[in-house]
């Protein structure tokens, strides 16, 4: 390694360092105690390298040989990264006291989490794609089973893992044939060898790292432990799970399609297109009978991702481009809709019942209201930025000549906003019960009504996202 290497790998470096510092200052200085300490100082080293990743970089550049690409696109992952992880990590901080889940080990995990985050977006070497992708794993195995004393929350640790192992194995056979197809590891040697047609045993270990990272995203049919792992982590973990892992998961997808196999989209355009219109699909039919409003977040991220690798089956730059766009517009809204799920109790219990909604708009008109925006913005009703998220994705699918995936994803938004617009019709027009009480800290509001404001706001230029979403598109489609 020299200092050109380490340079580029500085904010790895810099959180992994304080990670591990933190984790032995936790340790020698009273353990749990000073767990709100270092939420918000993680919280804050967080930020402060979305800052500098969003700031200071420029240009791309590569490191250890090709292995790690710092360029436009992974730094625009990046940032949506770091600034979704400090944000779920700040209006959980509530939540884990009274619930006395408070640990110090918690914001550490966060923090190694998005280190391995960070590394995926980065890869450029199939051995550096599953190192990161492991170091995310990992601490999401443990974070998911946070709640020792729960049956639920183990019972999700326990599927999360066994599952993500299984996943874990499709993707490293699928690297191992392409290996000894390709003759290297590097996403650059790997691409230099296609010229315009694939072996067929190249073309079945890209089948089977597509089927492995799908399982990272919640993509159908590699769904089927969303909804129990969801429901049965802590909540602080179900909201980190929704934003920033899926969208390290959806740009190392687009890492590898266009970085490795870029040069014949024709061949994972299909089996992404397929994997998108049963996400979908999937999504859209599951989460109609859902009582549970985590196992319908659940079924909604599912679909939620269909859209995204809508746009990436395109295969083109303006694929990206709507792919990027729409993961940035789908954190912010997840961000507050899990402020609000993270408030909700009766008698002291947190509650998840939605049924428990009934008439909640008589209580709590403001947060109601900012949650009716949240939940028309989800199903994609002009004209809050979801709809415009879904047009991006929609449009780079026809561009494609995707004409028929966009005409799927038409219907199944409209289908799915059946359950949306259910959250809000139990607001608005349920029966009176006994209501549910939404206790939130200032962070939880501030979170729920800014990712309200920035919804309807965001609409007129889409934060000014856009064009940066262009540039780093560009920089990955060549």
């Amino acid at each position: 390694m020299n200092a050109s290497d380490f340079n580029t790998v500085l904010p790895e470096v810099v959180l992994s360092v304080y990670a591990m510092a933190a984790l032995l200052f936790g340790v020698y200085t009273g353990k749990d105690k000073l767990t709100g300490a270092i939420t918000w100082s993680t919280a804050g080293m967080l930020l402060i390298l979305a800052f500098w990743i969003g700031v200071n970089g420029e240009g791309a550049r590569t490191a250890f040989g090709g292995m790690f690409n710092d360029d436009p696109f992974a730094r625009f992952a990046k940032v949506t990264i770091l600034l979704s992880a400090a944000a779920v990590l700040l209006m959980s901080q509530d939540y884990m006291q009274r619930r006395g889940l408070a640990q110090f080990e918690y914001p550490i995990l966060v923090a190694l989490a998005t280190v391995g985050m960070m590394m995926m977006v980065s890869a450029g070497d199939l051995i550096a794609l599953y190192m990161g992708l492991e170091l995310q794993s990992l601490a999401l195995y443990v974070i998911a089973a946070f709640r020792r004393d729960s049956v639920k929350s183990t019972e999700a640790g326990l599927k999360y893992f066994v599952l993500g192992s299984l996943s874990s194995g499709l993707l490293l056979y699928g690297a191992s044939l392409t290996y000894g197809y390709a003759g290297t590891t590097l996403f650059s040697g790997i691409i230099s060898t296609l010229g315009h047609g694939i072996p067929v045993g190249l073309l079945f270990g890209l089948v089977f790292m597509l089927a492995g990272l799908a399982f990272k995203v919640s993509a159908a049919p590699f769904h089927m432990w969303t909804p129990d792992v969801y429901e049965g982590a802590p909540t602080p973990v179900t909201a980190f799970f929704a934003t920033a892992p899926k969208v390290a998961a959806m740009a190392l997808f687009a890492r590898l399609a266009h970085d490795a196999f870029g040069t014949i989209p024709d061949q994972w355009g299909q089996v992404i297109a397929a994997l998108s219109a049963l996400s979908m699909f999937v999504g859209a039919i599951a989460a109609i009978g859902q009582k549970d409003i985590k196992r319908l977040m659940a079924y909604s991220s599912i679909a939620h991702m269909g859209y995204a690798l809508m746009a990436l089956a395109a295969g083109t730059a303006g694929g990206v481009q709507a792919m990027l766009v729409y993961m940035a517009i789908y954190v912010t809204m997840n961000i507050g809709t899990f402020a609000f799920i993270l408030s909700l109790e009766r008698d002291g219990k947190p509650v998840s019942d939605i049924a428990a909604l009934n008439m909640f708009s008589k209580a709590e008109p403001a947060k109601a209201l900012a949650v009716l925006i949240l939940m028309f913005s989800l199903a994609g009703v002009p004209p809050f930025i979801g709809f415009f998220g879904k047009f991006y994705v929609l449009k780079a699918a026809v561009d494609a000549g995707m004409t028929w995936l966009a005409i799927a994803g038409v219907v199944a938004s409209v289908i799915g906003a059946f359950y949306y617009l259910r959250l809000v019709f139990f607001m608005y027009f349920g029966k009176e019960a006994d209501g549910v009480q939404s206790r939130m800290g200032a962070v939880q509001w501030v979170a729920l009504m800014g990712s309200a404001a920035l919804v309807v706001l965001g609409a007129v230029n889409l934060f000014g996202i856009d064009p940066m979403a262009a540039v780093a598109a560009e920089a990955l489609v060549r």
